[in-house]
């Protein structure tokens, strides 16, 4: 597929941290994720418990056990999405096996063991967000490209930059 005679799929699409160390740096790769495709055929979204009405069956959202199988699913959301998306970092994680859901949650004690402050953990956090998100930011920066374009292809045609005084017949073009 090509939209514009440009293949989207060649565009980079990767965000970069660097975490400063005296004399080197930690650089962190995120790549966003095309979609959740994967993480929902591994941990699908939990169903609420609920009761058979005469109405049909009406789910209850505020049961608290279904409440925690709900904070603890998002939280394994949300360590699938930082383990994929940091794949590009190649990092050597210590708990975390990406093959297996049950590990995903220990990502960021792992970089906490792995010497980064709470403060860092945030802005890795932030980069996961920020890979697999498309921000207002992120559409002015593209528009102005566009437009940047647009007005470079416009400055480059081989038409004539004004209008002639007057046609053959000597009559003014504009008249």
């Amino acid at each position: 597929m090509k939209i514009a005679g440009i293949d989207p799929n060649s565009l980079s699409r990767e965000t970069i941290l660097v975490l400063p160390r005296g004399e080197s740096q930690i650089v962190f790769r995120a790549k966003g994720l095309k979609d959740m495709a994967e993480f929902n055929a591994v941990c699908p979204l939990p169903k609420a418990p609920g009761k058979l009405t005469k109405d049909g069956f009406v789910p209850n959202t505020n049961d608290p056990t279904y409440q925690q199988v709900m904070q603890q699913w998002s939280s394994k959301r949300l360590g699938y999405m930082v383990v994929k998306t940091l794949e590009p970092t190649e990092i050597e994680w210590d708990t975390v096996d990406p093959a297996n859901p049950k590990t995903w949650g220990n990502w960021e004690a792992d970089l906490k063991n792995g010497g980064l402050s709470q403060f860092e953990c945030n802005r890795v956090t932030a980069l996961v967000l920020e890979a697999n998100s498309l921000d207002d930011e992120k559409l002015d920066k593209a528009r102005a490209i566009f437009l940047a374009g647009q007005q470079q292809e416009a400055a480059s045609c081989s038409g004539q930059a004004s209008e002639p005084a007057n046609t053959s017949s000597g009559e003014p073009a504009n008249g």
